[in-house]
């Protein structure tokens, strides 16, 4: 019986032994994780970014350019280039304020869900308990608004001021406008772009806390986050704001024609610096902005009522890179475009604001910075096979209405041989494009496209839907180069908006 006892005691101790063993390797295993350097960063090189940005600018591609970078939840860069006025002497600074336009709407979406810890409203709230006259006020919640699933129409789907946004107007008499009407679909099932649902969220904002909403943004979040330099709807005057620029076929920048007060308000009014958007980045990512479950919602993508997905949360577009997560905006209004980027798992923003409206040359920015944000570079896409031709048209995506007419790739040669020739079609135009593209436009244009020749080949490389339109990218090819279109059309075969740039 002793013996037994003492086998029995002895296999315990083995037993015992050999756990305490186990847990002591699983131990030293965690922590030699937990100690393990995180994975190599690529290199960023920010002389080869400044010396890009200098040569736009001298090119003329740039007017002015606020730029910041932070790695590893820190700010490497922040600098101005170029002027805050073409041929003016003012150089832009980290401080000159740019306007950001739609970057604005994360801002408004914050202030919702502050509004909804302190259960003065909920997510879940009825469009009709703020506003009960507008359509389907009482099937339409915040978060529809918030995720642009709601129907309602876009009021700035276009990218000119037209005769309308030229006059100022009160935000509820543009809400008023463009809610009281027919829904573009069914709540909840679609996404659609839509500055018309921020505004309603801008004024349910003002109408709960009681403020206005420049004075509730800055109490409690703009001053408690040290965002000197970001400004809702400012006077825009004096040397700390840079001038918008725009362009129309390739033609030299202009100062833009701003929209009226009243039409971007909490869609797309703030002003500001690189900077400042970095440092908003990485308070929002850290947690010093909104609770837990508050960050978690402005941060998923919304599901459709037919089970898809789609890429938009809270004023944010939610994207992966090797399977890492990626929060982005873009915003453009009159003269200005702006793009912000943030990594939160390694802590990279990268913020870039110009003062004309060239966007694809913030993309050959971002193409320098952006890569440098992940642990490792995403593979190359396959290169196409010799000989291969490039599709014709880009596949449609759910939702572009069907246009009556030639298809898209038809139709934008045919405007570009036109505006070349001098010759425009006003009856294939919208009225309000036909209002904007002035005789003096088109003789302009014909200057400056006509050296270029016929193209080679036009290829479609996006087809997508704003507004109820169908907007699709095409690239022209020539001898001397590729130039890049952007086309709106609505489903009476009618060109709402035709812009030529470089690529």
């Amino acid at each position: 019986m002793n013996i037994q006892f003492s086998a029995k005691r002895i296999s315990l101790h083995h037993r015992m032994a050999w756990s305490f063993v186990v847990l002591c390797l699983f131990a030293a295993l965690l922590q030699a994780l937990q100690t393990a350097p995180a994975p190599a960063m690529p290199a960023l090189d920010l002389k080869v970014v400044e010396a890009l940005i200098g040569e736009r600018i001298q090119a003329g591609d740039l007017v002015g350019v606020s730029l910041a970078v932070a790695r590893d939840g820190k700010i490497v860069l922040a600098r101005g280039f170029g002027r805050a006025l073409v041929n003016d002497s003012r150089a832009v600074t980290p401080e000159t304020m740019f306007a950001i336009g739609s970057v604005t709407k994360q801002f408004t979406a914050a202030c919702v869900l502050l509004l909804a810890e302190e259960g003065k409203l909920a997510v879940t709230d009825k469009v009709a308990r703020y506003y009960p006259d507008l359509t389907k006020a009482n099937d339409i919640t915040i978060l529809d608004l918030l995720n642009h699933v709601s129907g309602y129409p876009d009021y700035y789907p276009l990218d000119f001021v037209d005769r309308r946004m030229a006059r100022a107007m009160a935000a509820d008499d543009v809400i008023r406008a463009y809610a009281k009407g027919a829904l573009d679909f069914e709540p909840g099932s679609r996404y659609s772009y839509s500055n018309t649902g921020f505004l309603i969220l801008g004024r349910i904002v003002e109408r709960v806390s009681g403020e206005s909403f420049g004075a509730f943004l800055a109490r409690r979040i703009l001053k408690p986050l040290g965002l000197d330099h970001t400004m809702y709807e400012p006077d825009r005057k004096g040397p700390a704001f840079a001038v918008g620029h725009s362009t129309f076929a390739l033609s030299a920048p202009l100062p833009a024609v701003p929209e009226g007060k009243g039409w971007i308000a909490m869609a797309g009014a703030l002003y500001s610096t690189a900077s400042d958007l970095v440092r908003w980045d990485l308070a929002l990512t850290g947690g010093k902005v909104l609770k837990p479950e508050s960050y978690r919602l402005m941060t998923t993508r919304r599901r459709l009522s037919d089970g898809t997905l789609s890429t938009y949360a809270c004023g944010l577009v939610v994207g992966e890179r090797n399977g890492v997560t990626v929060l982005n905006h873009n915003g453009a209004v009159s003269g200005f475009y702006a793009n912000n980027l943030v990594v939160p798992s390694t802590g990279s923003a990268l913020a870039v604001l110009i003062n004309f409206e060239a966007g694809g040359q913030v993309g050959k920015i971002n193409r320098l910075i952006v890569p440098s944000f992940f642990p490792s570079a995403p593979p190359s896409p396959p290169a196409p096979a010799a000989g291969e031709a490039a599709k014709p048209s880009a596949p449609k995506k759910s939702g572009v209405p069907e246009i009556v007419g030639p298809a898209a790739t038809d139709t934008a040669k045919a405007l570009f041989l036109a505006l070349q020739s001098g010759a425009v079609d006003r009856s294939a135009l919208g009225g309000e494009f036909s209002w904007f593209l002035t005789d003096e436009k088109i003789k302009g244009a014909s200057a400056r496209l006509k050296p270029y020749g016929a193209p080679s080949a036009v290829i479609v490389t996006s087809i997508s839907e704003r507004g109820g339109m169908e907007v699709s990218t095409a690239e022209l090819k020539f001898t001397a180069g590729i130039l890049q279109t952007l086309m709106y059309r609505t489903p009476d075969g009618k060109v709402q908006q035709f812009f030529v740039s470089k690529n």
